[in-house]
């Protein structure tokens, strides 16, 4: 109750800037919450074994098998592969570019946002800490002899918003970073699976591999 009192008057100081910065704050907690929640239940769906089994039924130019074992798959990766074999009577490299932006076009969501909340806090920061020093000088120049309260409120109003506005950045920055990090890996994995799919593909078709009867599976699997 004591830190909730404090905190309140620590805003109230902090001027008409620290409501936009606020609402920058909030803006922040919740997105980088969601995307925190979102990572971590995504790691518990990475299946590397169900991977590695697809891979080496490929390898043996088992696409019927590899079919069977990426169906269902919660695993990027796999999905991203299963869906690439659904689409192998069609363009195989499309379905794959498809279906790999659809998986990073899920991981990256919100990371825009979450790089204005960097950029727009330490700016709102500044502009308090423009309106706390001209409050400043505006007392300084009216008509009192000594307006000492005014002078120290105007500058603990333009260093309290900029504290909030650095503090909001770098709360963000970190986690930014993190997911920037977590979404180039997961970037790599899938292009790299994708040409390892469209070379085993490319190969088995070169070694006289029947795809006739994979595309009719694949087409059915696809229904």
């Amino acid at each position: 109750m004591l830190f909730a009192n404090a905190a309140i008057k620590i805003f109230e100081k902090g001027g008409p800037i620290m409501y936009p910065i606020l609402v920058v704050a909030l803006v922040a907690i919740a997105v980088v919450t969601e995307r925190l929640f979102w990572w971590i239940r995504e790691s518990y769906k990475r299946d590397a074994e169900g991977l590695e089994k697809v891979l080496v039924a490929m390898e043996k130019s088992d696409f019927g098998a590899a079919l069977d074992s990426s169906k269902g798959s919660d695993d990027p990766v796999v999905r991203m592969i299963f869906r690439g074999l659904s689409h192998v009577h069609g363009s195989l490299t499309g379905a794959l570019k498809v279906a790999a932006g659809a998986e990073i076009k899920r991981a990256g969501r919100f990371l825009m946002l979450i790089d204005t909340c960097i950029t727009v806090a330490p700016l709102l920061g500044l502009l308090g800490t423009v309106t706390g020093i001209m409050r400043t000088f505006d007392s300084i120049g009216g008509g009192n002899e000594l307006a000492v309260d005014a002078v120290t409120g105007g500058i603990g109003e333009a260093l309290i918003a900029t504290a909030a506005g650095l503090f909001i950045a770098i709360f963000c920055l970190l986690p930014f970073n993190y997911f920037n990090e977590r979404l180039a890996k997961l970037t790599f994995e899938l292009e790299t699976a994708a040409t390892n799919v469209e070379v085993m593909v490319t190969r088995a078709k070169q070694e006289g591999f029947d795809t006739m009867t994979f595309r009719r599976r694949a087409a059915s699997e696809k229904a």
